[in-house]
């Protein structure tokens, strides 16, 4: 699969280059900010048309990932619906994202975007305690053994913007999953701040490489 294998409080995890995380030895794959609808909701707010295949092109990348984990649970990191109208998914994405679901457990955490329940199947929570890990959508100062999404960590290569895990000790940020989500540097206080010194950027893309977190340099 071309991850990157990393220890998170003692799990063994690992970073998928679609930007997904798979936690083996619970056959837990977990996916953030999938903001499904996205192109939609430009249009009825803003009048934006954006190509329409958002939805189909974020599926089809999960589907891609379970099938090649076989995961029996799928934790969604909050932000799966770029608000509550865009959940109302088209019949042909319904029936496809039921499938997904069907026969594994299948879980929900709220995220600013989408923090009511959905008419889906699944369990939503808020945060979810699965052994030594909890799941939630924002990051919290101060947290251990902590996964969660929500800021679409990226790093800036070579000019270019390239989306990312951020990980040390004690927590793991994920990437965005959704096609059409932009992105925070690494180097932005909200980042920094939050991650310990030595944390690393897991770039995702064809293969999944780690590199040391970029870093704003301090002013001489």
């Amino acid at each position: 699969m071309n991850g990157h294998g990393f220890s998170l409080r003692g799990a063994a995890l690992t970073a998928l280059p679609s930007g997904a995380l798979w936690w083996p030895s619970e056959g837990c794959l977990t996916v953030s900010d999938l903001h499904l609808g996205r192109s939609e909701r430009y249009a009825r707010r803003a009048g934006a048309l954006l190509p329409p295949y958002e939805v189909e092109e974020t599926l089809t990348r999960l589907d891609a990932d379970i099938a090649a984990t076989r995961a029996g649970m799928v934790i969604c990191l909050g932000d799966t619906f770029d608000d509550l109208q865009a959940a109302e998914l088209g019949e042909a994405h319904a029936l496809w994202l039921a499938r997904l679901m069907a026969g594994r457990r299948w879980v929900w955490i709220e995220g600013n975007h989408d923090p009511g329940p959905v008419g889906l199947g699944g369990e939503h929570r808020a945060e979810l305690a699965l052994g030594p890990l909890t799941f939630r959508h924002i990051a919290l100062a101060g947290s251990t053994g902590e996964v969660s999404g929500h800021y679409h960590p990226k790093a800036r290569i070579a000019g270019q913007a390239q989306r990312c895990f951020l990980a040390d000790t004690q927590r793991l940020i994920l990437p965005a999953y959704g096609t059409y989500t932009g992105g925070l540097y690494s180097d932005d206080p909200a980042l920094s701040d939050l991650m310990q010194p030595g944390a690393v950027a897991i770039l995702t893309g064809r293969v999944a490489r780690p590199i040391p977190m970029p870093r704003r340099k301090e002013p001489v």
